[in-house]
């Protein structure tokens, strides 16, 4: 947030200060749910999504399983700006990244090894897996599908520490608006998946003439309702940003009633609120702020509901 502040008292855009705000949480490993060296995937390995938008042009940039490279954000704004494509995947981007100049360096770090060899130890719990054999609940894989497939019901892991992402929204003062987000994903989620974060309108919402927002949670649910394009375009209707992350958490919850999830949201006037489920470890979410009233940024705390 200090950073997000210094590059708007400094003249900078608001799509430089969103980018500068997430590259530095990818630097110092914000939450280890952010950046290199954390959340290995069923393999062990890190890999990187991200995605950053401009709400003058709607123009959006964005990675997914992104490999080898530690500025996801930098990446994705690369796609922006240098491409006419809006989100690149897997090795491809990789490879695009080191094309473009970006260094390749291994991702993987002690604390991320700890974590896979520890998982490894648990019988690979928790895992990802449903309707395959052996049992994902009791032993690791591989595994495959079983022959008659019978549904059957994995209570999902909601925990504390499951939001994956750093959602940030600036507004300049030209009322240039502008969101991004950055995440190494879900700890030991079958590799190449993909989150809510690098998905335009799910991990993040922007458009200038009504405002912004950004989600975090449970990213394999909250990404089929695309909460932070709902809330943007309620503000768009006339609702504040308190009402807009209500509807957008409430919309969910019809669906998934104990989901692990939060939205912050911010209009054009520079109003903003945030709404969180409650869930089991989910009672408050706080959020931080800096804004030209403030040199230290505010943390904000909201109960869920």
């Amino acid at each position: 947030a200090k950073d997000v502040n210094f590059v708007l008292r400094s003249g900078g855009s608001a799509l430089d200060s969103v980018e500068k705000g997430c590259a530095r949480c990818e630097i110092e490993h914000c939450d280890g749910s952010v950046g290199y060296g954390g959340s290995p995937d069923e393999s062990g390995e890190t890999t990187l999504d991200a995605m950053i938008m401009n709400g003058n042009t709607m123009e959006v940039g964005a990675v997914a399983d992104l490999r080898r490279i530690k500025n996801a954000i930098g990446v994705a704004r690369a796609v922006m700006e240098l491409t006419e494509h809006t989100l690149l995947v897997g090795e491809s981007a990789s490879v695009f990244a080191e094309n473009m100049g970006f260094i390749a360096e291994d991702l993987t770090t002690n604390n991320s090894v700890n974590i896979f060899l520890q998982w490894l130890k648990g019988n690979c719990q928790p895992n990802y897996r449903k309707n395959v054999f052996p049992d994902p609940s009791k032993t690791c894989g591989p595994y495959k599908p079983r022959t008659i497939l019978k549904q059957k019901g994995r209570t999902r892991q909601a925990n504390t520490r499951s939001h994956d992402t750093i959602g940030m929204i600036a507004l300049d003062k030209d009322g240039h608006v502008a969101a991004g987000t950055t995440t190494n994903g879900l700890t030991h989620k079958v590799p190449g998946r993909v989150g809510d974060s690098p998905i335009v309108g799910a991990g993040a919402y922007a458009d200038s003439s009504a405002g912004a927002a950004a989600a975090t949670g449970d990213g394999d649910v909250m990404m089929r309702f695309l909460p932070s394009y709902l809330a943007v375009e309620l503000m768009r209707a006339g609702a504040d940003p308190s009402a807009a992350c209500k509807t957008a958490i409430s919309r969910i919850k019809r669906h998934y009633s104990e989901f692990f999830g939060a939205i912050i949201c911010a209009n054009t006037t520079g109003h903003y609120a945030a709404a969180c489920n409650k869930a089991p470890g989910l009672s408050q979410f706080h959020y931080m702020v800096s804004n030209s009233e403030s040199d230290i940024p505010l943390l904000k705390t909201v109960d869920c509901f």
